[in-house]
């Protein structure tokens, strides 16, 4: 789940609980271009307000006016379209002749919103399934592989995090890392067996475990949904990780470390088992190279590659790190530092 689309529910729990009406508008279908996709949420109070977004804005402005000038009067719930002409889609900022469907949800505490959120900030990947005749929504368990459903009466949306990731190390770039990764919607974890990186650990909705890090590989029974980050640079720890996560369905196994230390890791895991095919996926020196020095610029870097992956975006050799490097030796005066 989108965590723009988490602070839409949020704010929609909060406004409920202060006495204020609240509409929920859920993106059920597009057709051609639309700025944002399907399950993408805004929440409108009673006074025009608004927190998320289900287009590029004037949808928005066109709800929010209607809002304030007809007040949130709607008990019902309803599903309208924007954009169904030429001259509507223009007006309302969908490219292309786009069109987009949308639910409105008059919300009240019996909707449900807290006892979602509280399964959401559980970990736990749910589907919410709303009657728009009744009004009526239910919670339900749900899979990483379910999407957003909509026949016209009853609308499914799933919530909750769909990837996890695994960090190797609890060090300061591991706590920028963990931060930006849960604002992209991972479930966090980060291994560390060593009580001097971890005693100061403070990252609030990220899983700090003390095992060892290949005992935590078993333990997650890493999926195709998963990415493994391998950040301690002692290969007493990520060397562990990274022979059992290459194994594993993992969609991303990484390491941190130059070139050198790079190829002298390959050349370890060759020597425990790991198969040619496993160690080609490893990538390493992970990141793409934008000129990172800090670690909130390095942990950018970084997930940045691993967007890219999950994404299936084929990246050019020349934005990869040890491309971009062969390339600057070519040409040392150009050379950014990028670790």
């Amino acid at each position: 789940m989108d965590s723009v689309d988490l602070e839409v529910l949020r704010h929609s729990a909060e406004w409920i609980e202060s006495g204020r009406r609240v509409l929920l508008v859920t993106v059920v279908k597009t057709w051609g271009s639309s700025p944002r996709p399907e399950g993408a949420m805004l929440a409108v109070r009673d006074d025009g307000h608004v927190v998320g977004s289900v287009s590029g804005g004037c949808i928005e402005d066109d709800i929010i006016d209607r809002v304030r000038r007809e007040g949130l009067t709607a008990t019902q719930c309803e599903a309208v379209t924007y954009g169904v002409s030429a001259d509507e889609a223009r007006r309302f900022g969908l490219p292309c002749g786009g069109t987009i469907q949308l639910v409105i949800e008059p919300l009240t505490r019996e909707s449900g919103i807290l006892a979602l959120l509280r399964e959401i900030e559980a970990g736990h990947l749910v589907t919410r399934r709303l009657d728009l005749g009744t009004g009526f929504a239910t919670l339900h368990p749900a899979q990483a592989t379910d999407s957003l459903a909509f026949d016209g009466r009853v609308l499914s949306t799933i919530h909750g995090p769909r990837y996890r990731m695994l960090v190797i190390g609890a060090s300061q770039l591991s706590k920028y890392l963990a931060q930006i990764a849960v604002g992209l919607d991972y479930q966090v974890t980060v291994c560390d067996p060593r009580e001097e990186y971890t005693e100061t650990w403070d990252i609030p909705g990220v899983t700090l475990v003390r095992t060892m890090p290949d005992d935590t590989v078993h333990a997650m029974r890493l999926d195709e949904r998963c990415a493994v980050v391998a950040l301690t640079h002692d290969p007493k720890l990520d060397d562990l990780a990274l022979m059992e996560a290459l194994k594993s369905p993992a969609f991303y196994v990484g390491a941190l470390g130059s070139r050198a230390n790079n190829a002298k890791r390959r050349e370890r895991l060759q020597e425990v088992d790991v198969t040619e095919a496993e160690i080609a996926r490893l990538h390493g020196p992970i990141g793409l190279y934008i000129g990172s020095r800090t670690p909130p610029e390095i942990a950018i870097s970084i997930l940045a590659e691993i967007t890219a992956v999950k994404n299936g975006v084929a990246l050019p050799e020349a934005v990869r790190i040890a491309g971009a490097k062969a390339q600057l030796a070519a040409n040392p005066a150009c050379e950014v530092t990028q670790k």
